[in-house]
């Protein structure tokens, strides 16, 4: 099963073309797949207080988190499609990392010995959109999506980074029709 983790609340967004995109693609595949839309989901990334008393525990009274893991527990390839704002993923993203990965779904700490749990994922792909080329991201602000996403949060989950691909595009504000249209061929072919 194919997951598709979908953050950007506008339905025109060239986000939600590479989401059309990759949904046809497996449509006419005949992959099965499912897509995670923490906009259209109403996924709230702010922990409540009655959260945070469970998140020690691995728990959650959060209804939609539990389907969450149902859903990434089925999933052998990951997919998260996501802008970059502000030099890196918008903070739903992160409250979806937060709030899904818990103890005992996502990783163990038995005697402050850390395991990621979720090595049943053959492969994840990140795909992004920004203003700002891979290169400027990588050389400038810090590489975030390496540094942070890749390297750290996939790495404490269990996921090596020889399983994990990352595709973006840049100056998303000034390049071109054909440019865009180039990208979303390649996701296609790659996918």
């Amino acid at each position: 099963m194919k997951t598709i983790i979908y953050a950007h609340p506008w339905e025109k967004s060239f986000n939600h073309a590479i989401l059309t995109t990759l949904t046809q693609k497996f449509q006419q595949n005949g992959d099965a797949y499912q897509v995670i839309d923490l906009y259209a989901d109403h996924f709230d990334p702010v922990y409540s207080q009655a959260e945070l008393k469970a998140f020690s525990k691995g728990d959650t009274p959060y209804q939609l988190v539990k389907d969450y893991q149902q859903q990434l527990q089925n999933t052998d390839d990951l997919y998260l499609i996501a802008p970059i704002w502000w030099s890196n993923l918008p903070g739903i993203v992160k409250g979806f990392f937060d709030k899904v990965m818990l103890k005992g779904f996502a990783y163990s700490s038995e005697n402050e010995d850390w395991h990621g749990l979720m090595t049943w994922l053959d492969h994840v792909t990140v795909i992004t959109t920004s203003e700002v080329s891979q290169q400027a991201l990588e050389q400038d602000y810090g590489d975030p999506i390496r540094q942070s996403l890749i390297n750290t949060v996939f790495r404490d989950l269990g996921i090596s980074s020889q399983k994990i691909s990352w595709h973006h595009l840049g100056n998303i504000n000034t390049i071109t029709p054909e440019d865009r249209q180039q990208f979303l061929k390649n996701i296609a072919l790659q996918n």
